[in-house]
């Protein structure tokens, strides 16, 4: 059979521009290869990405354990509708059980609709005249409509009215601004433990405390978002476990299969048979390639001391970005718990970016302001020194 040949930057950049809705704003550069923490472009220039899979790919580009399971899943069993059982289905459950508050998963393949599953669920557990839920300034939650509505951004709602109805927006980090909000038609209140595309925003834990009091006093539902803070992104396994705050629902995605697809819910016994047949659904969620591909991210993780890896990467890190802010006035702040770090600038970082993309070094901007790393927690030590350093020289070439 014959291998496709990749096309050089320029002709794939001219094909993206023929066929290809422009509903993203892509660097100009075909990336054709990637092995660890590197990518290759189809010009052969080598780049050191600190932003692997937008946060999916947490264990590298090409973890030699996710491909080796998925070469033999793809050749053994590679779809079966859910009124089917698979062996590879019931464990990944389990070892997500065991590694969170026990309780029950539902399979899906993205964020945006393990937040939607999450959001049927808290509706459908509750008395029927209870629907709204509560959500924060800042958050993010994913781009189908529901998830879109409960984001509290207006500039993702632009063009896109009318939302959905019942979310109600509270400032992140006010406990009495949610407290004055609840009322008898609540039923949740959902929230990233730590906002990621609202620039690595930490909670205090005296917060997040504050929003259980207020669920078990009220009978709400909690819902932790953890689509970009679980599977080890923390240091932690989740990152309701810094906190010591135990959610009713929480939800998970981009790191969760190595950078296959995949979504999960994970919620108690005791809620999740409200998410009864049919009511909800997921065609390809659970499959057998992403089953095997996020049993074998989680053997990575644990039979590599990965969660310990990552803690003493982010203290690396931390070391080395708080000495760059005494030295350059363009940074305000350093924010990070393990290895998902934030970077507040007095000035747009769009720029910041480009000068790192030309140094091949591959970073984001989120929020205008913010630079955010989302680094595979296989770095090495030095690999954080090679990336700070780069981003040194982008952040002194541009205050000069």
């Amino acid at each position: 059979m014959a291998t496709l040949q990749a096309l050089n930057s320029a002709d794939t950049v001219a094909l993206f521009g023929r066929f290809v809705i422009p509903n993203y704003r892509r660097f100009p550069v075909n990336l054709v290869r990637g092995e660890g923490c590197y990518v290759w472009d189809s010009e052969g220039h080598r780049y050191l990405d600190f932003f692997p899979g937008w946060g999916c790919n947490l264990l590298g580009h090409c973890p030699p354990r996710v491909v080796q399971a998925v070469q033999e899943q793809v050749a053994t069993l590679i779809h079966v509708p859910n009124t089917w059982h698979t062996d590879v289905q019931g464990r990944w459950a389990q070892m997500l059980a065991e590694r969170s508050f026990g309780g029950q998963a539902f399979f899906c393949n993205s964020g945006t609709e393990a937040n939607e599953a999450a959001i049927k669920l808290a509706r459908l557990h509750t008395p029927k005249e209870k629907y709204k839920i509560i959500t924060f300034e800042g958050g993010f939650h994913g781009r189908t409509l529901g998830s879109t509505t409960a984001t509290a951004q207006p500039k993702y709602h632009e063009g896109l009215g009318p939302l959905v109805a019942g979310f109600v927006y509270a400032p992140f980090g006010d406990l009495d601004a949610v407290a004055a909000r609840i009322d008898d038609e609540t039923c949740a209140i959902m929230i990233e433990p730590i906002q990621g595309e609202g620039g690595v925003r930490i909670p205090t834990r005296e917060f997040l405390a504050g929003l259980r009091r207020l669920a078990d006093e009220h009978e709400l539902l909690l819902i932790f978002d953890e689509v970009q803070t679980g599977c080890g992104r923390t240091a932690h396994w989740f990152a309701y476990q810094h906190f010591d705050v135990t959610p009713d629902i929480m939800t998970l995605a981009k790191a969760l299969c190595g950078g296959l697809p995949g979504g999960a819910l994970l919620t108690t016994r005791e809620i999740a048979p409200s998410l009864r047949p049919g009511m909800h659904a997921a065609t390809f969620g659970g499959n057998p390639i992403a089953a095997r591909a996020g049993i074998a991210t989680l053997e990575t993780i644990e039979e590599e001391g990965l969660l310990a890896q990552a803690a003493e990467r982010g203290a690396h890190f931390r070391r080395r970005l708080q000495a760059l802010q005494a030295q350059c006035p363009l940074i305000t702040e350093v924010r990070s718990v393990g290895l998902m770090i934030g970077l507040e600038l007095a000035v747009d970082g769009a720029p910041v970016v480009e000068a790192c993309l030309r140094r091949r070094l591959l970073i984001n901007c989120t929020h205008t302001t913010v630079l955010r790393l989302l680094p595979a927690m296989t770095l090495t030590a030095e690999q954080v020194d090679e990336g700070c350093d780069i981003l040194a020289e982008a952040l002194q070439s541009l205050s000069a």
